[in-house]
């Protein structure tokens, strides 16, 4: 059988993490050993009763032949601490996943990679921010990392779809279970060549909120960078912001008015030495990343429509409300909303959802 199948193995024992696979693989020298070891040797070796037990009942249960074909039927491929594709930045962190379950393609361009992570509970300011953001950066070869969650994250990875780039999401759950559900068809967008899924978590694993702190290591250690575009002081980005800077990774924030909750954790990390970024070149300079697209957006043609191009001019890149537009423009609500529902077929302008739009 391939050794490869004992690692499937204990990825799947509860209590057994990377301190303890390194110490049956000090002692033992391989897995596929301690996986036939006696329990004294077991013990001998550094595992807990707990941890043991776990251990001696997984190997009555479990077959790992039936896993692997389990692991081929889904689709999903994984990597281990003795592959020599196991990605570089994420081997060098403290406690990284001995095993590394993947959807989808690791390419050796994914190093140069930055973590966009930010509430779930994203304004439209933060959505346009880390859309933004995203782009500019998968448009410069950058691989865009997050955790498929809602609001900044999903935003992140479907602006480097959207820029021809690369997207890592890192899972809080098995490969199977993707969460939150309505991110299914960017899940797939992302293993159908966009890039992978990743995750620490074998099959059958549920999205429990135990396993979301953990996972957050991965997507900063598989990083240069982490930028949090927006979050309040609980979120959990800036547990990956700790890590990041744990892991000796360069941590950078979109600043945001005081005034709002959403706002005040990345505010407090700037506050704290985080490096303020209004543009995607703050963090290729900071990186030192070469871009390696020079990207020369097409100019749009001006409206000739009066209507169109007095809508236009009260557009920036800051979401701006239809209410706030019908009020600026002097022009009834039905003559904004469909004017504006034309512009946006023409490219001119875009939705960022709360009835707000900004320039295209």
């Amino acid at each position: 059988m391939d050794e490869r199948a004992y690692w499937i193995g204990f990825s799947k024992v509860s209590g057994i993490g990377p301190m303890k696979v390194r110490a049956l693989l000090n002692y033992f020298g391989s897995l596929e050993s301690a996986w036939s070891a006696s329990a004294g040797q077991l013990r001998i070796a550094g595992l807990d009763h707990r941890s043991l037990a776990n251990l001696l009942e997984a190997r009555k249960s479990l077959s790992l032949e039936r896993e692997m074909e389990m692991l081929k039927k889904a689709g999903v491929d994984f990597l281990t601490w003795e592959d020599e594709g196991y990605p570089y930045r994420l081997r060098q962190i403290p406690d990284p996943p001995p095993v590394l379950y993947f959807k989808g393609s690791l390419e050796p361009e994914d190093e140069i990679a930055v973590a966009v992570v930010g509430t779930r509970r994203a304004s439209a300011y933060g959505l346009e921010a880390a859309r933004k953001l995203a782009y500019g950066l998968a448009q410069n070869g950058v691989t865009i990392v997050s955790g498929l969650a809602l609001g900044i994250d999903g935003a992140a990875h479907s602006a480097a779809i959207e820029a021809g780039g690369r997207t890592l999401a890192v899972f809080g759950s098995g490969l199977d279970h993707v969460y939150p559900p309505s991110h299914r068809k960017l899940a797939e967008q992302i293993a159908n060549g966009h890039g992978a899924l990743l995750s620490e978590y074998p099959l059958g694993t549920k999205p429990e909120a135990r396993n979301f702190p953990p996972r957050n290591r991965i997507i900063s250690g598989l990083s240069m960078g982490v930028l949090v575009v927006e979050a309040g002081i609980k979120s959990g980005a800036l547990i990956t912001a700790r890590y990041a800077a744990e892991q000796g990774r360069d941590v950078f924030a979109v600043p945001g008015s005081m005034f709002k909750q959403g706002s005040k954790g990345t505010n407090k990390l700037i506050q704290d030495g985080a490096k303020l970024v209004l543009e995607f070149e703050d963090i290729l300079e900071e990186l030192n990343i070469v871009a390696e697209f020079h990207h020369v957006e097409a100019k749009k043609d001006l409206p000739t429509d009066p209507t169109e191009a007095k809508l236009l001019s009260l557009l920036s890149e800051e979401p701006t409300h239809v209410d706030d537009i019908c009020r600026a423009s002097g022009l009834p609500a039905s003559t904004v909303t469909s004017t504006l529902a034309l512009m946006e077929l023409k490219g001119l302008v875009r939705s960022v959802g709360f009835m707000q739009y900004v320039r295209a």
